[in-house]
Protein backbone atom coordinates (compact mmCIF):
# COMPACT_ATOMS: atom_id res chain seq x y z
CA UNK A 1 0.00 0.00 0.00
CA UNK A 2 2.77 2.42 1.07
CA UNK A 3 4.74 1.46 -2.25
CA UNK A 4 1.36 2.42 -4.46
CA UNK A 5 1.07 5.70 -2.51
CA UNK A 6 4.16 6.94 -3.33
CA UNK A 7 4.31 6.21 -6.93
CA UNK A 8 0.64 7.24 -7.16
CA UNK A 9 2.41 10.59 -5.64
CA UNK A 10 5.38 10.86 -8.07
CA UNK A 11 2.68 10.51 -11.25
CA UNK A 12 0.67 13.22 -9.66
CA UNK A 13 3.81 15.44 -8.91
CA UNK A 14 4.88 14.94 -12.34
CA UNK A 15 1.52 15.47 -14.41
CA UNK A 16 0.91 18.54 -12.49
CA UNK A 17 4.77 19.99 -13.33
CA UNK A 18 4.24 18.66 -17.05
CA UNK A 19 0.55 20.37 -17.20
CA UNK A 20 0.85 23.17 -15.25
CA UNK A 21 4.32 23.81 -14.12
CA UNK A 22 5.27 25.73 -17.63
CA UNK A 23 8.36 23.49 -17.95
CA UNK A 24 10.91 23.86 -20.38
CA UNK A 25 11.46 20.68 -22.54
CA UNK A 26 15.11 20.73 -21.57
CA UNK A 27 13.74 20.41 -17.77
CA UNK A 28 12.40 17.24 -18.07
CA UNK A 29 15.22 15.14 -17.98
CA UNK A 30 16.15 16.66 -14.13
CA UNK A 31 12.79 16.99 -12.37
CA UNK A 32 12.40 13.33 -13.40
CA UNK A 33 16.12 12.55 -12.19
CA UNK A 34 14.99 14.44 -8.89
CA UNK A 35 11.81 12.14 -8.59
CA UNK A 36 13.51 8.70 -8.87
CA UNK A 37 16.14 10.06 -6.77
CA UNK A 38 13.36 10.92 -4.20
CA UNK A 39 11.90 7.38 -4.80
CA UNK A 40 15.57 5.84 -4.53
CA UNK A 41 15.64 7.73 -0.68
CA UNK A 42 12.39 6.30 -0.02
CA UNK A 43 13.56 2.87 -1.01
CA UNK A 44 16.64 2.99 0.87
CA UNK A 45 15.05 4.32 4.22
CA UNK A 46 10.88 4.15 4.02
CA UNK A 47 9.70 1.95 6.13
CA UNK A 48 5.41 1.28 5.01
CA UNK A 49 5.05 -1.64 6.94
CA UNK A 50 5.30 0.24 10.05
CA UNK A 51 2.28 1.40 11.38
CA UNK A 52 1.08 5.22 12.18
CA UNK A 53 1.82 7.02 15.50
CA UNK A 54 1.33 10.54 16.56
CA UNK A 55 4.67 12.49 17.23
CA UNK A 56 5.42 13.73 20.58
CA UNK A 57 4.91 17.34 21.39
CA UNK A 58 8.23 18.88 21.55
CA UNK A 59 10.09 19.87 24.72
CA UNK A 60 10.99 23.38 23.58
CA UNK A 61 12.92 24.88 26.25
CA UNK A 62 12.96 28.26 24.56
CA UNK A 63 9.58 29.07 26.33
CA UNK A 64 8.08 31.60 29.07
CA UNK A 65 6.00 29.71 31.14
CA UNK A 66 2.39 30.50 31.76
CA UNK A 67 2.35 30.79 35.29
CA UNK A 68 5.27 33.49 35.07
CA UNK A 69 3.20 35.01 32.31
CA UNK A 70 0.39 35.82 34.53
CA UNK A 71 2.45 36.65 37.53
CA UNK A 72 4.31 39.35 35.53
CA UNK A 73 0.59 40.77 34.63
CA UNK A 74 -0.58 40.79 38.19
CA UNK A 75 2.75 42.88 38.69
CA UNK A 76 2.03 45.21 35.55
CA UNK A 77 -0.87 46.50 36.39
CA UNK A 78 -0.56 50.60 35.67
CA UNK A 79 3.25 50.68 34.90
CA UNK A 80 2.95 50.69 31.41
CA UNK A 81 0.76 51.55 28.03
CA UNK A 82 2.39 49.16 25.09
CA UNK A 83 0.07 46.26 25.92
CA UNK A 84 -0.15 45.23 22.72
CA UNK A 85 3.27 44.57 22.27
CA UNK A 86 3.18 42.42 24.69
CA UNK A 87 1.03 40.14 23.46
CA UNK A 88 2.20 39.59 20.47
CA UNK A 89 5.57 38.94 22.09
CA UNK A 90 3.95 36.38 24.31
CA UNK A 91 2.51 34.46 21.77
CA UNK A 92 6.21 34.22 20.10
CA UNK A 93 7.12 32.86 23.52
CA UNK A 94 4.38 30.55 23.38
CA UNK A 95 5.30 29.30 20.14
CA UNK A 96 8.69 29.24 20.95
CA UNK A 97 10.33 31.76 18.92
CA UNK A 98 12.15 33.78 21.20
CA UNK A 99 14.02 35.80 18.93
CA UNK A 100 10.32 37.26 17.09
CA UNK A 101 9.34 38.22 20.81
CA UNK A 102 12.29 40.24 21.07
CA UNK A 103 11.91 41.70 17.90
CA UNK A 104 8.19 42.53 18.78
CA UNK A 105 9.18 44.08 22.25
CA UNK A 106 12.29 46.28 20.08
CA UNK A 107 9.71 47.46 17.66
CA UNK A 108 7.48 48.58 20.86
CA UNK A 109 10.32 50.26 22.31
CA UNK A 110 10.72 52.19 19.09
CA UNK A 111 7.49 54.22 20.27
CA UNK A 112 7.68 53.50 24.30
CA UNK A 113 10.83 54.11 24.89
CA UNK A 114 10.29 54.79 28.75
CA UNK A 115 7.48 51.76 29.32
CA UNK A 116 8.78 49.74 31.70
CA UNK A 117 7.11 46.66 31.02
CA UNK A 118 8.33 46.68 27.38
CA UNK A 119 11.87 46.89 28.97
CA UNK A 120 10.51 43.79 31.79
CA UNK A 121 9.80 41.72 28.69
CA UNK A 122 12.86 42.58 26.90
CA UNK A 123 14.40 41.16 29.67
CA UNK A 124 12.77 37.86 30.21
CA UNK A 125 12.64 37.56 26.26
CA UNK A 126 16.43 37.87 25.94
CA UNK A 127 16.95 35.17 28.73
CA UNK A 128 14.95 32.72 27.12
CA UNK A 129 16.41 33.41 23.50
CA UNK A 130 19.53 32.86 25.47
CA UNK A 131 18.15 29.65 26.61
CA UNK A 132 18.01 30.57 30.67
CA UNK A 133 21.96 32.47 30.49
CA UNK A 134 21.47 36.08 31.74
CA UNK A 135 22.80 38.20 29.41
CA UNK A 136 24.32 42.21 29.79
CA UNK A 137 21.78 42.92 27.85
CA UNK A 138 18.52 41.20 29.76
CA UNK A 139 20.35 42.50 32.82
CA UNK A 140 20.39 46.35 31.49
CA UNK A 141 16.88 46.08 30.50
CA UNK A 142 15.66 44.70 33.78
CA UNK A 143 17.42 48.01 35.15
CA UNK A 144 16.13 49.74 32.85
CA UNK A 145 12.92 48.85 34.03
CA UNK A 146 13.47 49.79 37.14
CA UNK A 147 15.19 52.63 36.85
CA UNK A 148 11.56 54.04 35.12
CA UNK A 149 9.23 52.62 37.53
CA UNK A 150 11.38 52.42 41.06
CA UNK A 151 7.93 50.87 42.55
CA UNK A 152 7.40 48.67 39.64
CA UNK A 153 7.99 44.60 41.40
CA UNK A 154 8.54 42.73 38.00
CA UNK A 155 12.25 43.59 37.33
CA UNK A 156 13.54 42.41 40.79
CA UNK A 157 11.11 39.25 40.81
CA UNK A 158 12.69 38.48 37.43
CA UNK A 159 16.13 38.88 37.89
CA UNK A 160 15.47 36.83 41.23
CA UNK A 161 13.74 34.01 38.78
CA UNK A 162 16.56 34.34 36.58
CA UNK A 163 19.48 34.03 38.89
CA UNK A 164 17.96 31.18 40.61
CA UNK A 165 17.40 29.10 37.20
CA UNK A 166 21.30 30.10 36.71
CA UNK A 167 21.63 28.21 40.17
CA UNK A 168 22.62 31.56 42.14
CA UNK A 169 20.27 30.92 44.86
CA UNK A 170 22.19 33.43 47.55
CA UNK A 171 22.01 36.53 45.24
CA UNK A 172 18.32 35.50 44.10
CA UNK A 173 17.44 35.49 48.19
CA UNK A 174 18.91 38.69 48.79
CA UNK A 175 16.60 40.07 45.54
CA UNK A 176 13.33 38.83 46.73
CA UNK A 177 14.16 39.27 49.96
CA UNK A 178 13.89 43.27 49.47
CA UNK A 179 10.85 42.45 47.08
CA UNK A 180 9.41 40.87 49.68
CA UNK A 181 10.21 43.34 52.29
CA UNK A 182 8.62 46.57 50.19
CA UNK A 183 6.12 44.41 48.76
CA UNK A 184 2.05 45.72 49.63
CA UNK A 185 0.09 43.59 52.22
CA UNK A 186 -2.54 42.72 49.66
CA UNK A 187 -0.77 42.67 46.47
CA UNK A 188 -1.54 39.41 44.86
CA UNK A 189 1.62 38.43 44.08
CA UNK A 190 2.77 38.38 47.01
CA UNK A 191 1.92 34.84 47.98
CA UNK A 192 3.46 33.84 44.61
CA UNK A 193 7.07 35.08 45.55
CA UNK A 194 6.71 33.88 49.49
CA UNK A 195 6.47 30.65 48.16
CA UNK A 196 9.14 30.72 45.46
CA UNK A 197 11.46 32.30 48.37
CA UNK A 198 10.66 29.70 50.39
CA UNK A 199 11.63 26.82 47.85
CA UNK A 200 15.29 27.94 47.31
CA UNK A 201 17.59 26.08 48.53
CA UNK A 202 19.97 26.85 51.17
Amino acid sequence: MGWAVVFGLILVVGLALWRWGRLPRASFEAVGAALLLGLAGYALQGRPELPGQPAAARQDPARLEEAEIEIRDKMGGGFGNARAYLIAADGAMRAGIPAAAVGFIKRGLKDHPRDPDLWLGLGNALIVHNEGVISPAATFAFQKAADIAPAHPGPAFFMGLALAQNGRFAEARTVWTELLARAPADAQWRGDLEARLAELPS
